[in-house]
């Protein structure tokens, strides 16, 4: 079934609005705009505190923000009328629902309601203008041109069952030791230790940091506990901070495994484009009938890089990328071929959750000397043929823009 004209351009606006996908100049250039205007938003805001550049620069940064948080107001109403190719197999409603309930859906929106919501209730001036520092989480969009900025997102992720374990050890810590500081301090000093809460205030800067000394045990029962618990804060709160660093070990590890585990091979790729009058045309992968040793590995469409499943229906200015073994001339180089060991990390993984970068595409995957389809929910095993590819690598092939 062809897509609705819409459903295109719902899908060319997705991706301009998507950071990081640069396969054509549109993206590009709106990728820049955006990260422009926040760097703009941000500096004059940061600008705008200092009284002598406020004085003579004020106009300008009030003209700034009000151009850039329209940009931010008109990059939320193309997510929303987006969602559906964001949070794909959802109903129009659920998948705005998604979307503006996810993280970066309220950070998109805080980051230009604020800035209107004085006009409405101007009693709330001052927490609206608090607000608009949540504009500045917008930066880590930017960590889709890098696979290193992910990296400590990818840390937590994995780690975030141990972490909230520790965070939860530390509380219990912090809850306990309040409430033993406020019983054996409160009769000495009713003023300073007045409720179990002091004891909380006083546990958490004693444990967290080195203290503030505006409250602190004068007994020698007090300092005896203030002692101990020094102690148990200095070892718990580092659990967090070995389970952190060991987080980036595991990664660091992780990418050096795969770099000595890959074997490249010279895997060949034809590139063929449907012209008019091509027989193949209006027919679907599965009826398309191919050589020995060859299948279709990807296809190309309007600047959409699409998994060949069987029931895709091969349109006129599709591009496919055709895997034959045995071809010779018009090929592709640079895909590299991973097989999966014993000790491999993608081993009983499935595709749509290996660590790969943003750029990486699976587009064979072997096993037993068959091919499998490799979607996402693909489970890999040992010993399978894995070939992968990224963009840069196609692009350098091409003699026309291939996305």
């Amino acid at each position: 079934m062809k897509d609705s004209s819409w459903e295109k351009t719902q899908k060319k606006i997705f991706a301009m609005v998507s950071t990081g996908v640069t396969d054509s100049r549109l993206n590009q250039c709106y990728d820049i705009v955006s990260t422009l205007a926040l760097l703009a938003n941000i500096v004059c805001a940061f600008a705008s505190t200092f009284d002598n550049l406020d004085a003579k620069y004020g106009l300008l940064f009030d003209y700034v923000d009000e151009i850039t948080v329209f940009f931010f107001a008109i990059d939320y109403a193309l997510r929303i009328i987006t969602a559906e190719q964001q949070f794909k197999g959802y109903s129009t409603g659920r998948a705005i629902g998604r979307y503006v309930t996810s993280g970066y859906g309220i950070i998109d929106l805080l980051s230009f309601l604020p800035h209107y919501l004085p006009t409405f209730f101007p009693a709330g001036a001052a927490v609206f203008r608090m607000l608009r520092v949540v504009r500045i989480f917008r930066l880590f969009r930017i960590n889709a041109y890098s696979d290193s900025l992910s990296l400590i997102g990818n840390v937590l992720k994995k780690k975030k069952t141990q972490l909230l374990a520790s965070v939860f050890v530390i509380v219990l810590l912090i809850m306990a030791s309040s409430l033993c500081m406020y019983s054996v301090e409160h009769e000495t000093q009713p003023d300073v230790f007045r409720n179990a809460f002091s004891g909380i205030w006083w546990a958490t800067s004693t444990m967290l940091t080195v203290g503030y000394g505006d409250i602190y045990p004068v007994t020698p029962i007090g300092q005896f506990l203030g002692i101990i618990i020094s102690f148990l804060g200095v070892g718990l709160v580092a659990i967090p901070t070995g389970i952190i660093s060991a987080g980036f070990v595991e990664e660091y590890q992780l990418a050096t495994r795969l770099a000595d585990i890959e074997q490249e091979k010279d895997v060949r790729f034809i590139k063929a484009s449907i012209d008019p009058g091509d027989a193949w045309i209006g027919r679907t992968i599965s009826e398309v009938a191919m050589p020995s040793g060859s299948i279709i590995a990807l296809v190309i469409r309007d600047g959409e890089t699409l998994v060949p499943r069987g029931d895709i229906e091969i349109m006129l200015g599709d591009k496919l990328i055709i895997c034959a073994e045995s071809a010779t001339e018009g090929m592709l180089e640079d895909v590299k071929e991973v097989v999966l060991g014993r000790n491999h990390p993608w081993n009983n993984q499935k595709i749509r959750d290996l660590d790969i970068s943003r750029q990486t595409f699976i587009v064979l995957v072997e096993r037993n000397g068959k091919t499998v389809k490799p979607d996402g929910d693909l489970v890999l095993l040992e010993g399978d043929k894995v070939l992968i590819y990224t963009k840069e690598n196609l692009r350098k092939y091409m003699k026309e823009p291939l996305f």
